[in-house]
């Protein structure tokens, strides 16, 4: 079915459906308002789900994710819970909003991993390029922090097992700070969301191919491929929510710019606390578990990779529904 055909044989609904959210709204969710309402939501979900799979353009989808934005937060406004809310986010809503937008994401992504890969291979290539990225005592540092001598790897290695709450405290603020600045930066038309990505990316890029090249590849790959799977998943999120709002501001579409702004400032937001969420585990990860050393490298690369495809699989499956198509 055309774009134009599915507009024209479902237009009428969207309207009365935008009706009713503004009595709701206006009128703080009264009983009278709502008859047929969680019917007629759960066919504008349908409808969504229908344009995204057809391919249907950015702003009609933007449209209709906002309509469902806002009667998602109306029907349940009395009904659930707000620990009920955050798990229903969790294993649903955030799944379903990624591959929603996954053109952002994979913006994102390539942006990322592809500065990143491209910087481990040349400085593993031509090792003094690490330091065009890192100043020297920053590159002495990354190699203290992954002596395969030392007790416990990454930051503040010699630390005793009473600092790691001290220290999952301090990797959920640096690396909630690099998904905010990176979300943040959307605002510049989109230039500050690309230029964190790209420069997060050569940076790691720069020091995971400096370790590899002088033989620190097990403790450093072993210390990062468990917690990396929510870590980098999340900057590229956050990176995804900052090219949405940058986007909205160069291509507004139909809508006026402030308008398209709005609609990308709440799916924006969504996505980043989505973000945060993974950063939260990932930071826990890297404090109790990453960081150890009586794990062989063998269990960690297996507990990596298991936590990779969960990621993976969470991502590409949670959150999927089978309706009828019309």
């Amino acid at each position: 079915m055309t774009q134009d055909r599915f507009e024209a044989r479902h237009r009428q609904d969207w309207a009365a459906f935008a009706s009713q959210l503004q009595m709701l709204e206006r009128r703080g969710g009264r009983h009278a308002d709502s008859r047929g309402f969680p019917a007629a939501y759960r066919r504008l979900c349908q409808q969504l789900a229908l344009a995204e799979a057809r391919g249907y353009s950015q702003t009609l989808l933007d449209q209709l994710r906002q309509l469902a934005l806002r009667g998602h937060q109306q029907l349940y406004r009395h009904r659930s819970p707000l620990f009920g809310q955050a798990i229903g986010f969790l294993l649903q809503g955030l799944p379903r909003l990624v591959r929603g937008e996954w053109r952002f994401v994979l913006t994102a992504s390539l942006l990322f991993y592809g500065p990143l890969l491209g910087m481990a291979l040349l400085v593993y290539l031509v090792p003094d390029l690490v330091y065009s990225v890192l100043p020297a005592d920053q590159v002495a540092q990354m190699e203290s922090m992954y002596d395969p001598e030392s007790r416990r790897l990454g930051r503040f290695a010699e630390r005793t097992s009473m600092d790691d709450w001290m220290m999952f405290g301090f990797y959920i603020m640096n690396n909630v700070g690099i998904a905010f600045q990176t979300f943040a930066g959307g605002m510049l038309l989109g230039l500050g969301a690309v230029f964190f990505l790209t420069f997060n990316g050569l940076t790691i890029g720069a020091v995971a191919g400096h370790l590899t090249g002088i033989g620190y590849h097990q403790p450093f790959w072993s210390f990062v491929i468990g917690h990396g799977a929510f870590e980098l998943t999340a900057i590229t999120l956050a990176g995804a929510a900052g090219l949405r709002l940058g986007w909205a501001l160069v291509a507004p579409g139909r809508l006026r710019r402030l308008e398209a702004l709005r609609v990308a400032g709440a799916i924006g937001v969504r996505l980043v606390t989505g973000a945060f969420l993974m950063l939260l585990l990932a930071a826990f990860i890297e404090a109790y578990w990453s960081s150890m050393t009586f794990a062989t490298p063998t269990v960690k690369y297996a507990v990596g990779g298991l936590l990779w495809l969960m990621v993976g699989s969470y991502l590409l499956r949670a959150g999927r529904s089978h309706h009828a198509t019309a």
